[in-house]
């Protein structure tokens, strides 16, 4: 029986075997991927706004318990990151080309880095409400999404079958988790501080955060460097 201090570790570094697969196979997104996964990965340093409101899993060293941070956040961000930005074009199999110079000028991408940063100010200044952090996150998440589509309305079919997709993935590696280490989600979830719903047996939060998660990281690429969908 595996430790459950080695759970969390494990179960985060299992995001990397996808990630390398796809890394491997398909080198044509390799450098998205590797982009994208190291701009995610630092987000694994708000780990101490999550433990232990949100959540207290054993850590390696104890590092979370010790100083509110953890290898295991980075590895999970790295990993997820990569995977967001690629899912919705390995099951479709969709093109890109670069956007005309003459149409980045269009009236609506006048909110190109508005679009882009507005997450990041939404989280900034929710998280001062003292809310359980997952909250601003996803609230964050989704008011990005929906930005991103007004800047640019040709992603709206892929921001959304991103973030349902993402929330599949999710759920597998979820159930992996359990079957890993049966009853861990309830033991170290702090549900009390949560809405307590729960979907298939976890918390509505985390697919909440899949879903947000794979909406605005799956078009993340195309609205950062002027791509287009080819149809």
């Amino acid at each position: 029986m595996i430790s459950e201090q080695y759970i969390w570790l494990i179960w985060s570094s299992s995001f990397l075997i996808p990630w390398g697969v796809i890394f491997i196979v398909f080198p044509h997104f390799r450098e998205r991927m590797w982009k994208v996964s190291i701009f995610t990965m630092p987000f694994g340093l708000t780990e101490p706004l999550f433990v232990p409101e949100y959540w207290n899993p054993p850590t390696l060293f104890n590092l979370a318990q010790k100083t509110g941070f953890d290898i295991e956040s980075l590895i999970f961000c790295f990993a997820i990151g990569g995977i967001s930005v690629v899912l919705y074009n390995l099951l479709t199999g969709i093109h890109e080309k670069s956007i005309l110079e003459s149409e980045r000028h269009a009236k609506r991408h006048k909110h190109h880095l508005a679009a882009l940063l507005f997450p990041f100010l939404i989280f900034l200044t929710l998280i001062f409400f003292k809310w359980n952090a997952i909250y601003p996150g996803i609230i964050a998440m989704f008011g990005g999404a929906l930005a991103a589509i007004f800047c640019r309305p040709d992603l709206l079919k892929k921001t959304w079958i991103g973030g349902i997709v993402f929330v599949v993935y999710y759920y597998i590696f979820l159930l992996g988790l359990e079957w890993l280490s049966p009853g861990y989600v309830g033991k170290y979830w702090n549900v009390q501080n949560l809405s307590q719903i729960t979907v298939f047996g976890f918390p509505i939060e985390e697919f909440l955060f899949a879903l947000t998660f794979g909406m605005y990281w799956s078009s993340v690429y195309e609205h950062v460097n002027w791509k287009k969908i080819e149809r």
